[in-house]
């Protein structure tokens, strides 16, 4: 590993952790030359399918590009930088149990548009409007009905299992 001060490639590794899902290593290196101190990661590199855009043309997996996403629909908003990375872990662990060699970039979108009400129901707004291109306000007013409708499907649902338990 290349010293990011000094350039030199000798150190060492003075501890290792890895992350709550064992997933991520973090090493805290030292370096042999400049005795500066500082931190790598290693995660596992898995063979990810193509995605396949709209107009036919083939892209490699580029994780970042999807956390870059996630990150302007969640700016300002009370979602922490591991929330984002935990969130697309799941999308990338979905595509691996897929085991296709190409995808449809389609059903990524799907897939996130299902699973981000969840972690924050107006990141989920805001990258709707983008991953579904709103023509007018009729379409987007639509799609904030049907999130409010499913939010109180699940408040009916769970407030009838919370009555039928107290009779």
């Amino acid at each position: 590993m290349k010293c990011p001060y000094c350039g030199h490639f000798d150190n060492k590794v003075t501890d290792s952790r890895l992350n709550k899902d064992s997933t991520i290593t973090r090493r805290r290196r030292s370096c042999l030359s400049c005795n500066q101190r500082f931190t790598t990661y290693e995660r596992l590199e898995v063979m990810m399918p193509m995605l396949v855009k709209k107009d036919g043309r083939r892209e490699s997996w580029d994780r970042q590009k999807m956390v870059i996403g996630l990150e302007k629909a969640c700016e300002k908003r009370p979602v922490s930088v591991d929330k984002i990375d935990e969130f697309v872990d799941n999308i990338e662990r979905k595509l691996q149990d897929l085991g296709a060699k190409e995808v449809l970039s389609k059903v990524i979108g799907e897939w996130v548009m299902e699973d981000l009400p969840a972690l924050d129901e107006v990141a989920y707004v805001r990258f709707a409007s983008v991953y579904r291109q709103f023509k007018d306000v009729n379409e987007f007013m639509a799609e904030l009905k049907t999130l409010l409708d499913s939010r109180n499907d699940d408040d009916s649902s769970k407030n009838g299992t919370n009555e039928y338990k107290e009779n």
